[in-house]
């Protein structure tokens, strides 16, 4: 119940990514946003670089770095220009389908099996996360918000897949080290790679250079807050949490990150959630215990170092 505890609370304090993402976005760019973000999650897993010596064989090298690329620069800033170019309610929807790709790639390729009823839950739990954002797309139609495209869809989508190869990369690497290793070594790997991506065109004159005096005081704690609680945090219990159940059972939690960003969006932003998205959120949940508590399977031996 501990892996299934870190999951939903990584899932949960994903959600709150948005919000702390949105502050930052008014002040700066996504290239800009993103290395902010991560140069803070850096500041909280340098001391774990102390905790013990490790030792990786050169095809671990190899994966570490294949992990850390596709998982930090790529993703991530696909992902937030695929944010930039579409609507919120389409973006959700998105990431709503990302459990279903993580349970079908468990089965298909990481040769996990799931139950009938665990895939009923999971089906259902798209669904609620599609109750929410289809409820949040008529406000914002009725708002005049721009409406949704082709290309930031697809960014979405896109980075959704590269998602998945990122969590079963790390899942591999956690059979021979431990979550807190993958975890520092990666998005120590990923955000040394996303500085060069960053860097290069503005010293090469291409694009403004970083924003500094001009940030507020405001977009600073949000960063602090993405870096800290949004990457450095959820990403250590995330692989701690799939380090001990199957991944494909893990992917339900990820519906949480809807979930928590509509109701920070009410109680912060002053958004309306109608009851179509009080029932999705009731889906959602109903499906994680559902995942929980039927068909568990043993857990896999825990890895110390």
């Amino acid at each position: 119940m501990l892996g299934y505890s870190a999951c939903a609370l990584a899932g949960a304090l994903w959600g709150t990514g948005f919000y702390f993402g949105r502050l930052a976005l008014n002040e700066m760019s996504v290239e800009w946003m993103v290395l902010y973000r991560y140069a803070f999650a850096c500041v909280g897993l340098l001391p774990m670089l102390f905790h013990k010596r490790v030792r990786l064989t050169g095809a671990e090298w190899g994966t570490l770095l294949l992990s850390s690329f596709l998982g930090i620069p790529v993703q991530f800033l696909m992902q937030f220009h695929g944010l930039a170019m579409t609507t919120v309610s389409h973006a959700s929807l998105m990431v709503g389908t990302l459990p279903v790709l993580l349970a079908i790639t468990a089965v298909l390729i990481g040769g996990e099996k799931m139950q009938w009823l665990n895939w009923i839950a999971l089906t259902v739990s798209t669904g609620g996360v599609g109750l929410i954002v289809l409820g949040g797309g008529k406000s914002a139609a009725r708002a005049g918000v721009i409406g949704p495209t082709l290309e930031g869809d697809l960014l979405i989508l896109v980075s959704l897949c590269i998602s998945v190869a990122w969590i079963f990369l790390n899942k591999k690497l956690m059979k021979t080290h431990s979550p807190l290793v993958v975890t520092t070594y990666c998005i120590l790997a990923g955000s040394a790679m996303l500085v060069v991506w960053v860097m290069t065109p503005w010293l090469a004159g291409h694009a403004a250079g970083p924003p500094l005096a001009e940030v507020s005081m405001k977009a600073w704690l949000a960063l602090a807050a993405s870096g800290l609680l949004c990457t450095a945090t959820t990403t250590l219990l995330w692989n701690w949490g799939i380090h001990h159940v199957p991944t494909s059972r893990a992917g339900i939690f990820l519906n949480m990150e809807p979930v928590v960003g509509s109701v920070m969006g009410v109680t912060l932003l002053g958004e309306v959630m109608g009851p179509t998205a009080w029932l999705g959120g009731g889906c959602i949940l109903v499906a994680a215990i559902v995942m929980t508590v039927r068909g568990r399977e043993p857990e896999p031996e825990v890895i110390l170092e």
